[in-house]
């Protein structure tokens, strides 16, 4: 007991020290004066957020949006691949930024601080604002908590899954882009075996992955074998997608993959930039996830080989025709801190602050960077040239974490013209509407689920990777859901099932 006292009074004087020096510096910083002259210290506001490229935006940029929306910004960018951790650390620690962005993925951890009163409820305050009143209800509702809006979202398609592939590979071997599993298992058999860079070395694997069983290549190849996504609804009962027999497919695929040495070895340990790398490098020649990566990938290609060439592919036939898993059409959520931003008048800041990035000066800008830099115009609408694509990816696009439902603000100008790539991943992504399988359970409540959800998972998640890698048979996997059911599982699929109950009661 003494020693558990001795801790907590250390961390009381680091804690102490730390809020001292923090409040120093944020008087300091709280000094700089408005553009408008008026003498008045801007708001200080800070924010947590994922950093999808190697470098923060431009400081012209970062500068240009702290005049204009009148406020001093300090943007704590963390790369995406250790976000949630971070995230994490600042939740349990109490030391979040005053708006920390929440993964979609990582929603259900912080249902438990949002129901603890953690976060600011803005549901009541949106009305208060031009551009938020006009958010989207039904995404507001789908990201809501017991029925209160607590996030500020921001927007994506249901779904941007599909193939990246190199396009100059399939020419050398003469092959066409494949159209079903078979298929895009023969082209990467090729790519693996048949030397497609025709350097008459064995140096090359079909397909890349990481260490990652939803954003990899697995949950969207898993969606192609017919698996629900997370849940289906069989008979008015919930029911696992690891408990089907597309699940089991997709992972005896994989295993072949690996068996047949077409995937990258350590997949289970590489990260998202390792992934990236060897694609970029042409270790392999299918790249499997958000096909609106693809842009970004071929600049970075081309640098190294200007030979380089990638086309797209969204439909891949399955057992069940054509299928692609989807997410509820928020990416993330903004959410609010009662510690940081201990009065209702600073969050209206903060809330105001959101609205104006959502006004026509802001909101192009964020989106596009300046006008004759990264971008022209004519006849009012946007045209983003291929030779300044770079140089949007450098200074631009990182601040695409920060901009709230950009894809339904009317005040973001059209684009004429975008590079070819991009035009083709924003059409396949616009046609994959057309065979989405969504998460029945995005709408019903499991209080088990979001405080065991993690560690339960991580069951599932070891199991599948050591079936794939042969350390695990069909039985072992079995008896791994069998501990996830005794461990919480049957509990959640039960409290689904009384919500399920529950809510046909109520129609």
């Amino acid at each position: 007991m003494s020693g558990e006292s001795k801790g907590n009074k250390e961390r009381r004087n680091i804690t102490f020290i730390f809020v001292l020096c923090f409040s120093l510096f944020s008087a300091c910083s709280n000094q700089v004066p408005l553009q408008s002259g008026s003498g008045e210290p801007r708001p200080f506001i800070s924010i947590l957020a994922p950093l999808h490229f190697p470098q923060q935006p431009s400081k012209e940029i970062m500068t240009e949006i702290e005049t204009l929306t009148g406020v001093q910004l300090d943007i704590r960018w963390v790369p995406e691949g250790v976000y949630t951790d971070k995230m994490i650390t600042g939740l349990t620690t109490n030391s979040l930024a005053k708006v920390t962005f929440v993964k979609f993925s990582d929603y259900n951890l912080v249902k438990n601080a949002i129901r603890s009163e953690a976060f600011w409820e803005i549901g009541p305050y949106l009305q208060e604002y031009d551009n938020l009143k006009g958010l989207d209800a039904s995404i507001l509702n789908q990201a809501a908590v017991d029925g209160k809006i607590y996030g500020l979202y921001t927007e994506r398609p249901s779904s941007r899954q599909g193939v990246i592939i190199r396009n100059d590979w399939l020419n050398h071997l003469h092959l066409s882009k494949p159209r079903t599993l078979d298929e895009l298992y023969e082209v990467m058999k090729q790519f693996t075996y048949n030397d497609p860079d025709g350097n008459g070395k064995q140096d090359t694997i079909g397909v890349v992955d990481r260490n990652d069983l939803v954003y990899g290549v697995f949950k969207t190849l898993s969606s192609y074998f017919g698996t629900p996504n997370n849940w289906k609804i069989e008979n008015g009962r919930v029911v696992p997608d690891f408990m089907t027999d597309e699940y089991m497919n997709t992972m005896n695929f994989m295993k072949k993959l690996y068996d047949e040495k077409m995937i990258n070895p350590d997949f289970a340990l590489t990260s998202k930039e390792i992934q990236r790398d060897k694609f970029i490098q042409g270790e392999a020649g299918v790249f499997i996830g958000s096909m609106t990566d693809v842009q970004r990938l071929y600049i970075e290609a081309r640098a190294l080989n200007p030979k380089v060439d990638f086309t797209l592919v969204n439909r891949i036939e399955g057992p069940d025709g054509y299928k692609v898993w989807s997410i509820p059409n928020y990416n993330g959520l903004f959410l609010f801190s009662k510690k940081t931003i201990p009065t209702e008048s600073e969050l209206k800041q903060v809330l105001g602050f959101f609205d104006r990035t959502m006004d026509k000066d802001v909101a192009n800008l964020m989106m596009y960077g300046f006008e004759g830099r990264h971008y022209r115009t004519e006849n009012g609408k946007v045209i983003l040239p291929e030779e300044t694509s770079q140089l949007r990816v450098n200074e631009v696009n990182p601040l695409y974490s920060l901009m709230i439902a950009d894809i339904g603000n009317n005040n973001i100008l059209d684009v004429a013209k975008k590079e070819q790539l991009t035009d083709l991943a924003d059409q396949l992504s616009k046609d994959n509407e057309q065979f989405l399988v969504d998460d029945p359970t995005v709408q019903l409540s499991s209080p088990t689920f979001d405080e065991k959800n993690v560690e339960l998972s991580a069951i599932i998640a070891d199991a599948t990777y050591r079936f794939i890698l042969g350390t695990l048979d069909a039985e072992g996997f079995k008896q791994e859901i069998e501990r996830w059911s005794r461990n919480g599982g049957e509990l959640i699929i039960e409290e689904y099932n009384e919500d399920i109950a529950q809510k046909q009661m109520n129609k």
